[in-house]
């Protein structure tokens, strides 16, 4: 039997990487983002000897990461809701991943950039969803850290807080798309920003916290795909959760958007995906046409005011509010009073980096700390009788 030479395996596998990302010149949009161009804020010894390709890498250490696993358990919309069918913010990423990638594959983009991209996109979220995010962001401005944004902490994550303080060094483009995707802002039309930098970048971060209304622009089509894939993962969907749930009927979905993008999620993700595929390819832009985005933005207020401010999903909200000012004031004082025993040292800031605590205030550490958790830890740090019951729907 033949002995393999593992060195000669080793050599194969590479040269198989460097024909990987040249035929990716050859059959990708001559604007999509080939894996070449991928760069890294430092030099990383995987990427220099590694056969995985640039993007594929980041895919990977995303999937790796701790916050990545906290995804199952971690609202989308609706919280503190016993019910095995509704969506999790761990599902909105994979379809997320899914509908863009589609996208991507008929515009001829670079499918390991949209999964990266993707798959991070929504690591910063905070337990119990956009309540969550806005109560966090109250303290965080409160203690002069600027507004809380969900985007931006996701690349705070993925950046400055895995593996212990070190993080993941992942690829510009990864980092921007993740920062860029503001899937609540409403464009008919994406053209991507190209001219960016790791200083670009951290000043996008920046502004964004002390200006909380700015509009960031991904510098890739396939961020300008994830924005629009955001979008069309999640306004079908969470139609689907609120009828399952008893909080609106099909028959109340606007027949101005219905008739144009339909009443079912499966419909409203053909259609729209289709509308993106057909008005961008092989452009320079990322669009909907002008009937379609009318239609979606119609859709996307009825959601906003039948859905996401129904009352009868909110029945908890200024109880979840106290808790998130109690749990910010406790870690708080944790830190100043140098309690080792707090979770917030055990859990959190054991064995962290240099490279994190010499850069961050106490109250970033909370709000690290905070953001990180899943729904059941956060109500885990309180008795059981400070705790929300479960909302029941007729």
């Amino acid at each position: 039997m033949k002995k393999f030479d593992p060195m000669k395996i080793d050599e194969k596998l590479t040269q198989i990487k460097f024909e990987l990302n040249n035929h990716e010149s050859d059959f990708m949009s001559p604007y999509a983002t080939v894996s070449g161009q991928g760069f890294r804020k430092f030099q990383d010894k995987h990427v220099d000897s590694g056969y995985r390709q640039t993007f594929s890498l980041d895919v990977d250490r995303i999937l790796h990461s701790l916050a990545y696993t906290r995804y199952i358990d971690k609202t989308q919309v609706f919280y503190l809701i016993q019910n095995d069918h509704i969506t999790h913010r761990i599902l909105h990423v994979q379809l997320v991943s899914k509908v863009s990638r589609t996208i991507g594959r008929f515009l001829g983009l670079n499918e390991d950039l949209i999964e990266a991209i993707a798959l991070g996109h929504d690591i910063g979220h905070t337990p119990f969803g956009h309540d969550g995010e806005r109560f966090l962001s109250e303290h965080c401005k409160a203690n002069g850290i600027g507004d809380f944004h969900h985007n931006v902490q996701s690349v705070q994550f993925l950046d400055k807080v895995e593996r212990k303080g070190k993080g993941w060094n992942l690829c510009l483009q990864t980092l921007d798309g993740i920062l860029c995707h503001d899937g609540e802002i409403h464009n008919q039309q994406l053209k991507p920003n190209r001219d960016k930098s790791f200083d670009i970048l951290q000043n996008e971060i920046d502004l964004k916290k002390n200006t909380s209304n700015v509009k960031l622009v991904p510098m890739t089509l396939e961020g300008c795909v994830v924005r629009m894939g955001d979008t069309i993962s999640y306004i079908g969907r969470d139609l689907e959760d609120a009828i399952r749930l008893n909080i609106i009927k099909r028959e109340d979905i606007p027949q101005k958007a219905a008739s144009v993008l339909g009443n079912t999620n499966g419909t409203i993700v053909y259609r729209l995906v289709t509308d993106v595929i057909r008005n961008s390819y092989q452009k320079k832009t990322i669009a909907f046409s002008s009937d379609v985005s009318n239609a979606l933005k119609h859709l996307k207020q009825f959601n906003f005011e039948n859905i996401y401010q129904n009352p009868k999903i909110k029945k908890h909200s200024q109880k979840i509010k106290d808790l998130f000012a109690d749990l910010f004031r406790r870690y708080l004082d944790d830190i100043k009073k140098e309690n080792h025993q707090s979770v917030i040292f055990t859990n959190f800031l054991e064995d962290m980096a240099p490279e994190y605590m010499n850069v961050h205030s106490s109250a970033e550490i909370v709000r690290d700390f905070i953001a990180g958790m899943t729904d059941r830890y956060f109500l885990s740090q309180f008795p059981v009788e400070m705790r929300p019951k479960n909302i029941e729907f007729d």
